[in-house]
């Protein structure tokens, strides 16, 4: 599946693996009870909802999308550790790349597995790669009931402020 991903982005999104079905379409978060989409929108960071077929709009929007490990699976939590700590080195090597403003990587258990950063809580980190500033938001999974929609959408409108000037 390939990346969404270009050179001065604002913020560069990095899911954890792609699912069944966005490995089946090519499309990031095409699940549709995946809320990455919804909660976008509602941070502000597209106008509009988009769908998962339009997700190189994103490009336009100085936005991308990647993931830390390239291989589907049907869970997150169907990855190694050692898968997760490969994907962090390749994350590092692409950031360094495409040096966007801001990485968000969607999922707290998986950044801390990529990054051995065991204590690692949602929100802006003091790791930088390069000149990359790295912020930590929830994972949109609908298997991540903990956070609803309105809850996701606060938390990524976070880095929707920081990243466009607006706090930070």
């Amino acid at each position: 599946m390939g990346d969404v991903v270009g050179a001065g982005l604002r913020v560069l999104f990095c899911g954890i693996n792609p699912g069944l079905l966005s490995a089946q379409t090519g499309y990031h978060f095409a699940r549709p009870g995946n809320r990455f989409w919804p909660a976008l929108h509602q941070a502000g960071f597209t106008p509009r909802l988009f769908r998962p077929d339009e997700q190189r709009d994103l490009l336009g929007l100085g936005l991308g999308i990647t993931n830390v490990v390239d291989k589907p699976s049907a869970r997150a939590d169907e990855l190694s550790k050692a898968e997760l700590v490969a994907g962090g080195e390749n994350l590092v090597k692409k950031v360094l790349e495409y040096q966007p403003r801001w990485l968000a990587v969607v999922g707290v258990t998986a950044y801390r597995d990529a990054f051995g950063e065991r204590k690692a809580a949602m929100g802006e980190q003091e790791r930088r790669i390069g000149e990359t500033r790295v912020w930590i938001l929830p994972n949109p999974s609908g298997l991540n009931a903990h956070y609803t929609l309105p809850k996701l959408a606060a938390a990524y409108a976070e880095l929707e402020k920081v990243s466009s000037g607006v706090g930070g």
